[in-house]
């Protein structure tokens, strides 16, 4: 049954897909969309969905997939349910990192500024995961440990901003999570750093099973804790940081996910990484979606719909008695 309905998901996802490409703020008849993408002579609406939609629907899917990923990895590896890039503070760090490099050091290409993100995202997943207690953390700590961190960094950032007018003309979307600059150039050189961050994850499945358990249990399961924590944080540095330097920070997406899936799948790690890997461009996708729809001719960024979308959803999981008692 879980099989059939990854199956499925992967339908929905190629549904959301084409919809991402055919729906925008500006309306295109289908006949025209399916010119554009195939149809080299397909006119303006070519231009607008071979340049324009198709990289924007290519960025959010694999965007998509490592903020899922890391989601998951996050709550498995912290035992965490309440653990996301967002909310504990790595999306902060990468962000202030890239601003910093943009406003200070002049950096504006994003090869040069990802690396800062990496930086940033790894350095501040230490700090919390220290403030939250390390290993006596309880998710309610952590949750605390993470909103101070993101709320600092970026009270940093907009302060950065205001002061660098130039810089703020560079970041003002970006700072709010968007996928309207996308284009193939980033893609490129995003993809190798999220591939290689969900080839890590998709490998710590096992792993993270045993550790769910406890450490103790793991131990005798054959499971080797410190190079399992220290692969999964390198996932996450790398799916986080690479997310975070094409599109900006966008939150919620990797708390909601791993939510559903487990409601789906059950805890197995083996079968929660791959739905949430599917599912998450799902819900990524189709904010982006809504947002070009509900503002026509202008656009709703897409780190603000996901945030409408999520805080509910984030209120009503503390709001649960099981949580509310860790």
């Amino acid at each position: 049954m879980r099989a059939v309905g990854l199956l499925a998901a992967l339908g929905v996802l190629v549904l959301v897909c084409l919809a991402s490409v055919a729906v925008g703020a500006k309306p295109i008849p289908i006949a025209a969309v399916w010119d554009g993408l195939f149809d080299s002579t397909g006119g303006e609406h070519g231009v607008l969905i071979r340049e324009v939609r198709v990289p924007r629907t290519l960025l959010g899917l694999i965007v998509g997939v490592a903020l899922g990923l890391a989601g998951a990895v996050m709550q498995a590896l912290t035992r965490n349910p309440l653990a996301e890039p967002g909310l504990l503070g790595v999306n902060a760090g990468a962000s202030a990192a890239v601003v910093s490099a943009i406003s200070f050091l002049g950096v504006t290409s994003f090869t040069g500024y990802v690396w800062f993100a990496f930086v940033g995202a790894a350095v501040v997943s230490v700090i919390v995961y220290i403030l939250g207690g390390s290993r006596s953390a309880t998710p309610v700590r952590l949750a605390l440990a993470g909103t101070a961190a993101t709320a600092a960094l970026y009270g940093y950032v907009n302060a950065v901003q205001l002061l660098d007018s130039a810089a703020l003309d560079r970041l003002r979307f970006w700072t709010v999570g968007s996928l309207a600059s996308a284009d193939m150039s980033i893609i490129g050189k995003v993809l190798p750093f999220i591939g290689l961050g969900a080839l890590l994850a998709l490998g710590l499945a096992r792993s993270l099973n045993a550790m769910e358990l406890g450490d103790d249990t793991a131990r005798s399961l054959g499971a080797h804790l410190g190079r399992t924590r220290a692969i999964a944080m390198l996932s996450v540095t790398l799916l986080c940081g690479a997310a975070t330097a094409a599109c900006g920070p966008i939150i919620f997406v990797g708390l909601m996910i791993p939510h559903l899936v487990r409601a789906i799948t059950g805890p197995d790690m083996r079968w929660v990484l791959p739905y949430a890997a599917v599912l998450a461009p799902v819900l990524l996708l189709g904010a982006d979606v809504i947002g070009r729809v509900v503002t026509r001719p202008g656009e709703l960024q897409v780190g603000i719909v996901t945030a409408v979308i999520g805080g509910p959803v984030f209120i009503q999981l503390v709001r649960r008695k099981k949580l509310a008692q860790l």
